[in-house]
Order: structure tokens, then sequence, then C-alpha cells
């Protein structure tokens, strides 16, 4: 197991990595640090571990936990909910209404992950545990969980990137959890001074118009933070959403040409991707980069998605 200490955001909120596919800086579990201990985003089953252990860095102790969040329940975000859960007594899962029956039985889950992840869906992601109905609370639009006298939770539908998907809103810290919907930030780059945040396409529920709406919503509400799923928090919410939106248009123009030419997500993959090392080449990131792994990653997962929505609307 690797070692490393939980990130202290802000004095009431950490972030716990949880090491998703064996890299740091991938995807985190966020701890608010209220009366009412709440987890935000477990990730997959092998990050559970990883929970554990940052729970107990920073004093707390599993039966201490009282919610359990899941902006979605794609399994990079609440794979491993259902075993976390099994080791914190006191908790329940909060998620939204869509994906309720799915983290209750995630058979359908996993047979999506696995064609997608092939061979090295287990290695990501097992082992995956059904969670009893009575743990599970469902919140919609506009509704709220109090987690301490001082800190009541708001949830917002945010779809584009999922039909199943909420944000968290935190009015101490004037910050959104997004879970996907506003992107992907890099934090691999952070330490080369360069910012760079990615929409999030992935199959099956993409839809680009219902992620520009989402992220509108998000730039309304004058934010002072987001925390993304992947990876970590930016002070900068307005920058990091609108270089989302710009590369969101870009991903749809490339899509729309290859189905013109009626190829296939590994071209489209391609395409993007040079658009992106162009980007990163002129802000001085050397072709062998580590985060090039990661992106090369998302953008295979990312134009699958893509494929994904074009065929739905031409049918």
């Amino acid at each position: 197991m690797h070692k490393k200490q939980p990130l202290s955001l802000t004095d009431r909120i950490a972030l716990i990595d949880g090491f998703d596919m064996g890299v740091a800086n991938r995807t985190g579990t966020y701890v608010i640090k209220e009366e009412q201990l709440t987890l935000i985003e477990t990730g997959p089953s092998p990050s559970v571990p990883y929970i554990k252990q940052g729970l107990a860095d920073l004093g707390y102790s599993l039966d201490e936990v009282k919610y359990i969040i899941v902006t979605h329940i794609h399994l990079d975000h609440a794979g491993g909910a259902g075993v976390l859960l099994k080791q914190c007594p006191q908790a329940k899962v909060v998620v939204h209404p869509r994906g309720k029956r799915h983290l209750a039985d995630p058979s359908k889950l996993i047979a999506g992950a696995r064609a997608i992840y092939g061979d090295r869906f287990a290695e990501f992601f097992d082992p995956i545990e059904p969670i009893p109905e009575d743990r599970l609370l469902t919140k919609d639009e506009g509704d709220t969980l109090e987690i301490s006298p001082t800190c009541t939770l708001k949830f917002l539908n945010t779809p584009g990137h999922a039909r199943h998907h909420f944000s968290i809103y935190d009015s101490v810290s004037n910050g959104v959890f997004t879970g996907d919907t506003v992107g992907v930030r890099y934090d691999q780059l952070i330490k080369d001074g360069v910012e760079l945040f990615l929409p999030s396409t992935s199959p099956n529920h993409f839809d680009p118009e219902a992620m520009h709406d989402s992220i509108d919503r998000m730039l309304r509400m004058k934010l002072d933070r987001v925390y993304f799923g992947h990876y970590g928090m930016t002070e900068k919410p307005e920058e990091a959403m609108m270089q989302v939106k710009k590369w969101l248009d870009l991903f749809v123009e490339e899509g729309e040409q290859v189905m013109a030419e009626n190829l296939g997500y590994d071209v489209l993959s391609s395409r993007i991707q040079t658009h992106i090392k162009k980007y990163l080449e002129e802000r001085g990131i050397p072709d062998k980069h580590e985060v090039y792994m990661l992106i090369n990653l998302d953008m295979d997962v990312s134009s699958l998605g893509m494929i994904d929505y074009f065929q739905k609307v031409k049918h």
C-alpha cells in the first residue's frame, strides 16, 4: 500500500487519495469533518483500505462515519461503497434516486464496466458488494442533509455525464462537490504550473447539452471552490468550468466529424489527444509526462461515450 497523509483543503474538509488504478492523485474521498462525519465518494473497492487508513490518520474510527455520499454510481466513484459500508455500522449511503437500485443490485454496473475494462476489470474494481435497501438514502433536486447545526448540504441534479448524477453544495465553503459533471482536474500537471480541466464524456448517458446546462448552473452560483471527483479542489471555479466548456465543444465537433467519416472511437480518441498534446506542448509539458497515461485512458473512454451518444441521436 502507498503511504500518503490526507490533504487538508479547508479547516473542515480533507481529501484522502484512493490510488485508483494504482495511480496517485487520480480519485479521492472527501471527508467533511462535521458533527455527522460525512464522506463524499468511495472510489472503487481497492481504494477502501486507503480510506480506512486516511480516516485513522485524521483521528476517526469507522463507526463515526454517518454518511457516505456518492455523486453517481460509476464504479470509480461508488464501486467501493458496499465494501466500506460493511465496516461503517452507523453509516448510510446517499445516492441519486436513479442510482439506488443499481447499488442494491450492482449486476448491470458490473456488466457495463466489464465491457469497457475487459481483463483489467477485477484488478480495478473487485469486489463489488450490494447495499441493503434500508441503508440507502436518496436525495433529489433541492433536497438537503443537515450534518451539523451550522452545515446543511444541498443536492443539485447535474446530468450530462450521467443521468444518475447529483452534485453537493456546501454553503460553509461556498463550494460544490461535482463528481464528473464539470470535468476532470489533472492534478499531475499542477507542479508544472499548468491547470488542465477536461470534460468526462464516458458511456452511456453522456449528453453535451445537459452537460453545458449543468456547468452553466454552477457558473451562475458564483462558487469559491469546486471539489472534483478526479481530483482535488480548485479555487478558480469559473476559469476551470469555462475551460471544460471549450474542450466540450471541441470534443463534440471532432465526434461529429468522425461519425460523418464512419470511423471508430479509436480515431476520435487519437484526434482529441492531438489537440490536448498541442495545448500542453505550448505550455512546456514534455511528451513523456506521467499525465499522458491518464489522458490516453480518459480519452478512450470519453470517445466511447461520444460515439454512443451520436449513434443514439442518429437513430
